[in-house]
């Protein structure tokens, strides 16, 4: 793909209006797909797919098209006439003319496995030699297995066949209805019963030798599948309970029941996301949820909360989907809010909605303050458009509107409007205002202006408390400042609670809450007017809107001497998450911060807010300290993290997670002589086990301040010859600060199309590093001359994660801002591309002024 050519790589760029005149026309009714794929273990780069398609057409004599994103064409028919195939590319699809009413389409291509994670990927296991097999199609990836009408809202029914090797397991949407054995060549034809009506984007297969678990719940038939090396990593009783739980709390919530006979979850390798939804067929991914070590709860709840995200998908996606991608915000939006919703009230995980706050919803409000902020729902008028919205806006502000709107309206109303919402629209398409409608059926409530307001604007206000104490120590007034940036001056409407909370010895308790609405620039409270004043006056309480917040002087100076005193972690993760947007907006000088992390944390008690906070005390150090100053900050961390893990309960998860951070930060010889001890056994603090895991991240701490080198990392990966072990050692590899070794890195990175994601994406992350700025600073230049022709050659996964990770973020100075401004500035760059681009400047321009702030706090 050129830069302005309207061409999604190796994919067709589907329009939106190309999708609506094609789905007037057509209504799909059904396909039968047969895959060769017994050439996969012998490394054939292709594979065989043919694709019989049949639909009708409401006007005969109509032309339209179909997408092949295929390696060629064998040849098509189409009612038994041939097809030309002479104007047929890869990202043309096919074009079919003198369409019949009723019309049968058989189209025989080759397509090519896959290393970018999209369409048919194929992994090569170093333990076993086997070969995996997984499908990613989201957001038009079908089109590279098998010949589509690759958009959400022409849905059909399929049936697959699969000629694969005999030990092979092979896993789709339906049950397999046959095995017909091939034993002269030691292959096997499996066959799939007819699926349920679908979307393209949600189908599936899945092959290869994949150990299995299987169990049933609720008359549902469950199964759990890994590669066969992970086996004994697979700790399947704890998957399957989350999935029951999450089954029998839905089933109640939704009163619909999952429609298909069974679930399978694929943990599969190379995975570029979490998860993703494929109806009935749920791939995950295996380096993220796959434990080879310990872990703490930190991770248990971020694979439980992926587990229910999906989970909730196959109502809300799958049963009902949207009609076009304009609506992808609703569909992630809801999954993200029902899965936090699900481990809070059925699972071990009760304090979900403090996860959501310090982890996703930060993740909203960054992506919210960049440049390329857009509406939580905005038009989007191709797939190149819908590729760069899988964000933060489209995930945790559009849960978070989600959240407001259920304390709005209440969760009973909620809940029986969108029961009548799946009942109204199963095994169709809809979008957000026909949830809208049964929403204020069931509510009584008009909620276009809410909706609107919230889901039609962009950016994020400021809540700020204006009061005044008497000389009697009560209020004379209190009232809540909202505020918008200027480029969007819009105030909303936000529901909040207002906690009052009063010091008791070691202990900050709530006297009174408050529930009340926030319009307009100023919203006075008479009625806390003459009530003794509050230790501590926290707006949002319990976390209902999506907004900023700043904290009074009083009730911020007994915060930072008693932030561990709150008994609910969700009013702790409401302070720590105004201090860090402080930090961004250059209120707080990041040393300040810093100090919070150093005096607070270690009495921290809730294991999800000690890794969020401790993650962003390391990136306040490498963005926005003084960098005078941030040697003396890093030194700060370490310390607190080496007597943390030390103080922490042997074997816990919050002594792993303090033994992590003093990794990262350690800086000082003494402290990086102290993690070499580590790896060699040598004064390992007790109950703490350098297992796998945390020995290569120690290994990776150490290579990228120069304490270990090559022969290291090798002699690591000797014992660890796995595909997690290559990846770590690939990771370590980049990380090495010699001039040689990045440039080799930055030459594969431009140069090398052939890399498989898991290699490209370790290379990404370990070029460069806080300690490496000088070192790496010479890439400034070079990263502007390649963006665009690797945007240009490379499938859309690793394209935007070269973009985004190989930005010289590091490099935080006015020459970076203003070489960023002069590529701006070029014409014929993609719209995504310059807005992924223009999101690294954000960056730099933040911390810029945050390190100003910090300067200045000397």
């Amino acid at each position: 793909m050129l830069d302005g050519d309207p061409t999604v790589a190796g994919v067709r760029n589907l329009t939106q209006v190309e999708a609506a005149e094609r789905a007037r026309l057509l209504d799909v009714t059904g396909y039968d797909i047969t895959l060769d794929l017994s050439g996969a273990i012998s490394g054939s780069q292709t594979f065989r797919s043919t694709t019989a398609v049949t639909f009708r057409s409401s006007e005969p004599g109509a032309s339209t098209f179909i997408e092949v994103a295929a390696q060629s064409v064998r040849s098509a028919t189409l009612n038994g006439a041939p097809v030309d195939i002479s104007e047929w590319s890869a990202e043309r699809g096919l074009t079919l003319t003198a369409l019949a009413a009723d019309n049968t389409l058989v189209v025989d291509a080759d397509f090519s496995y896959s290393a970018s994670g999209q369409g048919l990927h194929r992994s090569v296991d170093p333990v076993d030699k086997e070969v995996y097999l997984y499908s990613q199609f989201e957001t038009a990836d079908a089109q590279r297995v098998y010949a589509c009408f690759d958009q959400p809202d022409l849905k059909s029914v399929y049936i697959w066949h699969a000629t694969v090797p005999a030990h092979w397991a092979v896993v789709s949407n339906s049950p397999v209805i046959r095995v017909d054995d091939i034993p002269d060549n030691d292959l096997k034809i499996v066959h799939f019963g007819q699926s349920v009506r679908m979307s393209t984007y949600i189908t599936a297969l899945c092959a290869g030798p994949y150990h299995e678990v299987r169990d049933s719940h609720d008359g549902i038939d469950l199964g759990v599948y890994c590669r066969a090396s992970m086996a004994r990593y697979l700790d399947a009783d704890d998957i399957l309970t989350v999935t029951k739980q999450g089954f029998d709390f839905f089933h109640e919530q939704f009163g619909v029941r999952y429609p298909l006979p069974k679930y399978d979850q694929l943990w599969v390798p190379d995975f570029n996301a979490g998860a993703m939804e494929n109806f009935g067929c749920v791939t995950h991914a295996e380096a993220h949820y796959i434990f080879r070590s310990q872990v703490t709860d930190f991770e248990y709840e971020q694979r439980a909360n992926t587990i229910l995200h999906e989970l909730a998908h196959m109502w809300f996606g799958n049963l009902v989907t949207m009609r076009w991608w304009n609506d992808l915000w609703l569909n992630e939006s809801f999954a993200e809010w029902a899965s936090h919703w699900c481990n809070t009230n059925a699972t071990r995980f009760t304090d979900a909605w403090t996860t959501f706050l310090s982890v996703r919803k930060n993740w909203g409000y960054r992506q919210d303050q960049l440049s390329s902020t857009h509406p939580v729902y905005c038009e989007m008028p191709d797939l190149e458009a819908v590729e760069v919205n899988f964000d933060g806006i489209t995930y945790a502000k559009g849960a978070s509107v989600l959240k407001q709107l259920v304390a709005y309206v209440g969760i009973d109303p909620f809940l029986a409007g969108l029961r009548s919402y799946f009942a109204r629209h199963a095994w169709g398409n809809a979008t957000f205002d026909d949830l809208l409608s049964e929403l204020e059926v069931a509510s009584g409530r008009e909620l276009r202006k809410f909706a609107a307001q919230w889901l039609e604007t962009a950016q994020v206000n400021t809540l700020r408390p204006d009061l005044a104490i008497g000389p009697d120590g009560t209020y004379e007034a209190v009232a809540v400042l909202q505020e918008a940036p200027a480029e969007y001056p819009v105030l909303r409407t936000h529901r909040i609670g207002v906690g009052l909370y009063d010091i008791d010895g070691d202990r900050l308790v709530r006297r009174e809450r408050l529930e009340v609405d926030v319009t307009g620039e100023r919203t006075p409270l008479p009625q806390l007017t003459g009530v003794r004043a509050a230790d501590v006056l926290l707006l949002n309480d319990d976390d209902l809107t999506y907004a900023k917040l700043r904290l009074d002087e009083r009730s911020m100076a007994n915060v930072v001497q008693h932030i561990a005193g709150f008994e609910s972690s969700l009013s702790r993760a409401l302070c720590w998450a105004a201090a860090w947007d402080m930090v961004r907006d250059a209120e707080l000088a990041a040393r300040d911060y810093v100090a919070l992390v150093t005096a607070g944390l270690p009495a921290e008690r809730d294991i999800n807010l000690v890794t969020a906070t401790l993650r962003q005390g390391a990136s306040t150090l490498a963005f926005y300290a003084d960098p005078a100053w941030a040697p003396t900050g890093w030194a700060a961390l370490a310390d607190v993290a080496r007597s943390s893990l030390g103080a922490a309960e042997p074997g816990s998860g919050f002594q792993l997670a303090w033994a992590r951070a003093y990794s990262s930060a350690a800086r000082s010889e003494s402290d990086l002589a102290v993690l070499r001890g580590w790896l060699d056994g040598a004064g390992v603090p007790d109950g703490l086990s350098i297992d796998t895991e945390l020995r290569w991240s120690v290994l990776q701490s150490l290579a990228a301040k120069g304490f270990v080198g090559p022969d290291e990392i090798e002699a690591e990966l000797a014992s660890d010859r796995t595909a997690s072990g290559e990846r770590e050692a690939t990771f370590a590899r980049a990380l090495l600060p010699e001039a040689g070794s990045k440039a080799e890195v930055w030459r594969r990175l431009v140069s090398d199309t052939a890399l498989p994601n898991w290699e490209h994406r370790a290379l990404l992350q370990g070029f460069q590093h806080p300690t490496q700025t000088q070192l790496t600073a010479q890439y400034i230049e070079p990263y502007f001359e390649a963006v665009g022709p690797v945007w240009a050659k490379r499938d859309s996964e690793p394209a935007q994660e070269f973009v985004m990770l190989a930005y010289p973020a590091y490099q935080v100075s006015e020459a970076t801002v203003a070489a960023t401004e002069a590529w701006l500035t070029q014409e014929g760059h993609p719209a995504p591309l310059r807005r992924l681009v223009a999101e690294g400047k954000d960056g730099i321009v933040r911390a810029l002024r945050a390190r100003l702030r910090d300067a200045s706090a000397t």
